[in-house]
């Protein structure tokens, strides 16, 4: 598995990052030892970037990746988890699943991005996670918060970069209009971008991307499936964790059929998208089981041919300026 640094950092991460939501439990229950044997399959595949966050399961994703990494050594890894959202202890009862995670609601998320906020979120993570460092630290959905991110979050993670005490500072979102101001107007050395440049849905490509090129910033792109109508379309399917309406799964299964046609899985498509641009340094993937591990890494792995892109372009599924990742597949270790 191949490594790239992000930004101008000598932090590494691999191409395929572990994204971490599905162990805390997102939409179904997942058992300790399942958790624990993805995050092991994936480190048998060559994995070794892990990405969480607070919200995730309400502290269930931090404590199982932390119990899992204290297993290695810290200099062996990369870890991101996030800012913006404390937990505060509750006794209401009942489940979380309105946030979209099947664990008992033992806390509720307080919306913070003050300076305080963020330093006590981080000592929080760490207390979940059990370690004593965390790599990179992203602001995590600031999109009702803008004046309090960028005028308090955002410079205190600046502080704390500065300090030694983390060594890459980001945002996290779903959307790319505010991550195209952090890389704009700020110094940051990443942001990632979930959702938004994928197969059905290429904003990220009008602003975000090249502004990214242009100033240096990674891009760690996340929700590759756009929650899983890309990895299996059909009725029924999630688009952006709600229901695919029909005319987007009339395209999921265009795509599809032109995979097929092609020999490969969708799957192999999707993930080998986004390293068509030059900004994009890892593809973060959630992966719940050690079938789940092994089936993206094999199709990660696959080769994707040149003619199934033409192909694309001709039947009007991509446009002519949406680059797409001819040469990365000469290069991608089988």
């Amino acid at each position: 598995m191949r490594t790239h640094t992000l930004g101008g950092t000598r932090v590494p991460v691999t191409e395929l990052g572990f994204g971490a939501a599905v162990i805390g439990n997102l939409f179904t229950p997942v058992r300790d030892d399942e958790a624990y044997a993805a995050l092991d399959a994936a480190w048998d595949a060559g994995l070794r970037y892990f990405d969480t966050a607070p919200h995730y399961g309400i502290g269930v994703s931090e404590r199982r990746v932390g119990e899992f990494l204290r297993t290695r050594t810290t200099t062996s890894y990369t870890l991101s988890t996030k800012v913006g959202r404390i937990l505060e202890p509750y006794e209401g009862g009942g489940d979380d699943l309105r946030n979209g995670f099947a664990t008992p609601a033992t806390h509720r998320r307080v919306w913070d991005f003050s300076a305080a906020g963020v330093r006590r979120s981080i000592e929080d993570s760490l207390g979940r996670l059990g370690l004593d460092r965390i790599d990179v630290v992203y602001l995590h959905d600031p999109d009702d918060h803008a004046e309090q991110a960028f005028g308090e979050a955002y410079p205190e993670l600046e502080r704390l970069r500065g300090e030694g005490l983390i060594d890459a500072i980001g945002a996290g979102m779903n959307q790319t209009g505010m991550l195209h101001r952090f890389v704009r107007d700020t110094d940051v050395d990443v942001v990632l971008c979930a959702g938004r440049y994928t197969l059905l849905d290429q904003r990220a490509l009008h602003r975000l991307l090249p502004a990214a090129a242009e100033r240096g910033v990674s891009v760690v792109v996340g929700g590759v499936f756009n929650s899983g109508l890309l990895a299996d379309p059909k009725q029924g399917a999630t688009f952006d964790y709600s229901l695919a309406s029909p005319a987007v799964l009339r395209s999921a299964l265009k795509w599809k059929a032109l995979a097929e046609r092609h020999g490969i899985n969708l799957r192999a498509a999707a993930l080998a998208f986004p390293y068509g641009h030059p900004a994009v340094t890892s593809v973060l993937v959630g992966t719940r089981s050690t079938a789940e591990v092994a089936d993206t890494v094999r199709q990660f792995a696959a080769e994707v041919p040149a003619a199934f892109w033409q192909e694309a372009r001709e039947k009007n599924l991509l446009a002519a300026d949406v680059p797409t990742p001819e040469a990365f597949e000469e290069e991608k270790p089988r």
